[in-house]
């Protein structure tokens, strides 16, 4: 409920005309997501009081009092309107992630806040975050930290590092869990769209033996196949995903976790100047933050293909992109 309680929250709490709410989500799935399901909740159509906007796509209109945007939006929207007239609050949603544009939003909120909009509310929120630095640098004192509910998840490691190819591993992985009784779906985390694919072909006949939908989910994908592999099946499904499903979301059914401890990691190269996609391995929180996803509705397992050792090896937190990245742009 953090991602799609608070916000709201927070519209209600505002004076009469007060302005409107913004809510900045790291990835364009998770803003269409929180914003469809608190219009759920509302018991609304997406678009009456709460809306989003992605890039290309607005859903939305004058009467709006919620919209759930990613970093980007917000960036271009202080290029044209600096002060962000008729915004009453604004929220940093998963702000342990550390997206360029998410840290240069908060600079410039900040700066805002101090100077022509001291009514400005901003909230940061993020459920893996080491919060005291943000708690000080926003000038709050100690940060609010509230307990969340989550049921039980069962973390397994790889007895020994394994050379198999990934999607070996992941097959592998998928048997085991089936042959202990899956009753519900999977979500695997893989690092980029081709590891899905070959994961894919790999889970073809397991799948047609155990009668599994085995779904990919990533940016690249239509939004129709996305919200394909979100959406609640007939029959056991496992999505296979990049880390767009490892915060912002809740998948109803998950309830099984197998985790390769990688993603692609976008950097830079001072050698050519060029940027850098690397499959590296996440961090702890991040490793966290996927078990959970395992948890959100029941128990749930998570399987983890690498050792205890190598959990433990990991950073706490991953590097912000301000120190990897370029910062021409």
């Amino acid at each position: 409920g953090k991602t799609t309680r608070v916000p709201w929250a927070l519209c209600q709490s505002l004076p009469a005309g007060g302005g409107k709410g913004l809510v900045l989500e790291p990835r364009r799935l998770a803003a269409r997501m929180a914003a469809r399901r608190v219009a759920e909740e509302l018991g609304e159509k997406l678009g009456e009081s709460v809306g989003y906007q992605v890039r290309f796509e607005e859903v939305g209109g004058r009467e709006t009092r919620l919209w759930f945007v990613t970093e980007g939006v917000l960036t271009r929207r202080l290029l044209s309107d600096p002060t962000l007239a008729g915004v009453g609050v604004v929220v940093l949603d998963e702000f342990h992630e550390r997206h360029l544009q998410t840290d240069l939003a908060l600079a410039l909120l900040r700066r805002l806040q101090r100077g022509a909009r001291p009514d400005l509310c901003l909230v940061v929120m993020s459920a893996t975050l080491d919060a005291a630095p943000v708690a000080d640098y926003l000038g709050t004192g100690a940060p609010l930290e509230i307990p969340g509910m989550s049921h039980p998840v069962r973390v397994e490691y790889a007895p020994r590092p394994d050379d198999r190819p990934l999607a070996a591993q992941v097959e592998s992985a998928l048997e085991r869990l089936c042959a202990a009784g899956l009753d519900g779906d999977g979500l695997v985390f893989l690092p980029g769209a081709a590891e899905i694919r070959r994961a894919q072909a790999a889970c073809t006949r397991l799948a047609a033996r155990e009668n599994l939908l085995v779904l990919p989910l990533h940016g690249e994908l239509p939004v129709e196949e996305q919200d394909r592999a979100i959406r609640p099946a007939s029959q056991r499904k496992v999505i296979l995903s990049t880390n767009v499903a490892e915060s912002s979301l809740t998948i109803e059914g998950v309830v099984a976790v197998i985790d390769s401890g990688l993603a692609r990691i976008v950097g830079h190269s001072p050698w050519s100047g060029l940027p850098t996609h690397e499959v590296a391995r996440v961090s702890q929180a991040a490793a966290v933050q996927r078990a959970g996803r395992a948890g959100r509705t029941r128990p749930g397992v998570c399987r983890r293909l690498y050792t205890p050792q190598d959990f433990q090896a990991r950073p706490a937190h991953p590097a912000p992109e301000i120190a990897r990245e370029d910062l021409a742009g």
